[in-house]
């Protein structure tokens, strides 16, 4: 087969060092990526008490007591999604969350819907503080998980189990400790089936949780919320230009910065991977 050169040595150079300047960027922009998810995970691990524990090991500077253990059952109310399926989706209409969210695009708290029913179609709608779990799925894996629903008027879907909690707690703070540790391992373990795996709304509000004050669990989702942002922002900005700097995204240095801020807010035993 025959390749094509241009004539100009100097060009082939300047197109070997453009690609060449590319991967490096990319490379860069991985580890970055990288050492942000690693964060993530290692807070997750030590900003909530570890089995058996009332504090967790990494805080805010000024906190100090220790974490009240509540049911569910006791601090929310329960509903239920309604109807509807993938095959009533349309381009554009009524916002809705399916179920299948959960799975395909998974996210602690879920600002913008992108799947829509026909308008005028009713049931269960948001009012902006709720958390939702798949009620069923492949997996006791796969329905171990919540998110908050930040926007109001968004249709919830059948097989959703929808959680309220009252004004002693963070939705987003909830929605993050139903899934990790403890309580995402305790909801695994209460989910029914073989083929298909069900949890039920008296498996989630039987379910203890610790809960530290208001103001604390606030700042603690203020952390994952930061991270999650950043990271949907740098993985874009990548996406869509690897070259670009455009105002608005944030480049890789930000994340050294993130880093280096929230480390000058809390007080650490072990941080571990968190930076380095």
């Amino acid at each position: 087969f025959e390749i094509s050169f241009p004539k100009s040595a100097e060009e082939q150079v300047k197109i070997g060092s453009l690609f060449a300047e590319l991967d490096s960027l990319l490379s860069l922009h991985q580890r970055k990526l990288s050492k942000l998810q690693e964060t993530k995970k290692s807070l997750l691990q030590n900003m909530f008490p570890a089995e058996g524990e009332d504090r967790p090991k990494i805080r805010f500077a000024g906190y100090i007591y220790a974490w009240g253990q509540e049911r569910l059952g006791d601090v929310c109310s329960f509903d239920k999604g309604q109807g509807y399926s993938k095959e009533n989706l349309v381009d554009d209409g009524q916002p809705i969350i399916l179920y299948g969210r959960m799975y395909v695009q998974y996210e602690s708290v879920i600002h913008d819907v992108d799947t829509f029913v026909p308008k005028g179609s009713q049931g269960v709608f948001s009012k902006g503080n709720e958390v939702i779990i798949p009620a069923s799925g492949e997996t006791a894996e796969d329905i171990s998980r919540a998110s908050f629903v930040d926007k109001s008027g968004v249709l919830l879907g059948g097989d959703l189990n929808i959680l309220t909690p009252d004004g002693g707690i963070d939705p987003a703070f909830l929605a993050m400790e139903i899934s990790s540790g403890k309580v995402k391992r305790d909801l695994s373990s209460k989910a029914q089936g073989k083929t298909i795996v069900h949890i039920h709304k008296d498996d989630i509000a039987s379910l203890e949780a610790g809960f530290p004050s208001l103001d604390e669990q606030r700042k603690i989702s203020s952390v994952f919320l930061g991270i999650d942002s950043l990271l949907s922002l740098h993985q874009r900005s990548w996406t869509t230009d690897p070259c670009s700097n455009k105002p608005g995204q944030r480049s890789h240095d930000q994340i050294d910065v993130f880093v280096l801020e929230l480390l000058d807010d809390v007080e650490v035993g072990s941080l571990g991977c968190v930076h380095g």
